[in-house]
C-alpha cells in the first residue's frame, strides 16, 4: 500500500532567460520580458512528494520534519534570494526556466533521498503556470 505525502516551501529568486548563442532580437522575441537584461524575479512555490510505504513502527512513509529540513538544507540555503544565473553553479551554462529548475531540484533532492520512494517535483512559477518533474 504506497502512500505519498507532500512537502511545500517558498523561496524567492531573480533570473534571466537568455541563450548567449543568438542575438538580442532573437533572445526578445523567444523569451521576452524574461530576457531582461536587469533580471526579473518570482516567488516560486516548491511542492515535494514522496512516495513509499508506511512504516510499520511509525506509520510514516517520511518523516516530514526530515523531508522540511532536507529541502532548506539542500534546496532553499542555494536558491532563496539568489540571482540562479549568477549565484547558482547549476545555472552557470544552463537557462534557469521553470523546466530547467525543476530537473535541478529534482536532482538534488533524489541524491539525499533513499530510491525506494518515488520522487516527483512541482514547482509553480506564477499561480498559473507550473512544471513537475518526472511528468
Amino acid at each position: 500500500m504506497k502512500v505519498a505525502v507532500y512537502r511545500k516551501e517558498y523561496f524567492n529568486a531573480a533570473h534571466r532567460l537568455h541563450n548567449p548563442e543568438w542575438d538580442a532580437a532573437q533572445n526578445e522575441r523567444v523569451f521576452g520580458k524574461c530576457n531582461n537584461p536587469n533580471w526579473h524575479g518570482h516567488n516560486y512555490e516548491l511542492v515535494v512528494r514522496v512516495v513509499g510505504e508506511p512504516d510499520p513502527a511509525t506509520g510514516y512513509v517520511y518523516d516530514l520534519k526530515l523531508l522540511s529540513d532536507l529541502i532548506k538544507t539542500k534546496v532553499l540555503r542555494r536558491f532563496d534570494h539568489k540571482n540562479l544565473n549568477l549565484d547558482v553553479p547549476e545555472f552557470a551554462g544552463l537557462n534557469p526556466t521553470a523546466e530547467n529548475i525543476v530537473r535541478v531540484i529534482h536532482d538534488i533532492l533524489r541524491d539525499a533521498i533513499d530510491e525506494r520512494f518515488d520522487l516527483k517535483i512541482t514547482l509553480y512559477e506564477t499561480e498559473r503556470n507550473f512544471v513537475e518533474y518526472p511528468a
